[in-house]
């Protein structure tokens, strides 16, 4: 366990279930031993999980906080590892998500289709109502 863990970035719930699936007697004292060495901490995976996925896969705050809220990261946890992550270049993210997705949808004759395509596609990836209506609105062309 130590190897996997000193290969990336690991979560407690990840490791448990790991260690459960191995079989090992007593997965609780061993992921508590990975703990105290500094192999497992749930604040260090958090960052390093928002900021890559934010920064690499272009996702949204909404959908890091339910990815995070599944592994069962704390919730003030995830709150600092939201704050840390580069608004601006997500930003930047979303738009070029989002002008790449209606030059997709240019050919969609429905305005509501094209509208209800490019929101769940977007919420799909973890941005909120309000900012994917911005950005519909200062982008559309119909």
């Amino acid at each position: 366990m130590r190897r996997l863990c000193s290969r990336g970035e690991r979560c407690r719930s990840d490791i448990l279930r790991k260690v459960i699936a191995c079989g090992v007697p007593e997965p609780e004292s061993v992921v508590e031993q990975l703990v105290s060495e500094g192999y497992i901490d749930d604040v260090r995976y958090a960052k390093a999980f928002a900021r890559d996925k934010s920064s690499l896969q272009g996702w949204g705050k909404v959908k890091i906080r339910v990815d995070l809220q599944r592994k069962s990261i704390d919730e003030s946890v995830i709150t600092a590892a939201l704050s840390e992550i580069d608004f601006v270049a997500a930003e930047k993210k979303l738009q070029k998500l989002a002008l790449a997705k209606l030059r997709q949808l240019q050919n969609e004759s429905d305005p509501h289709v094209r509208k209800a395509k490019f929101l769940r596609y977007l919420m799909g990836r973890g941005y909120t109502y309000d900012e994917i209506v911005e950005i519909y609105d200062n982008n559309r062309t119909d």
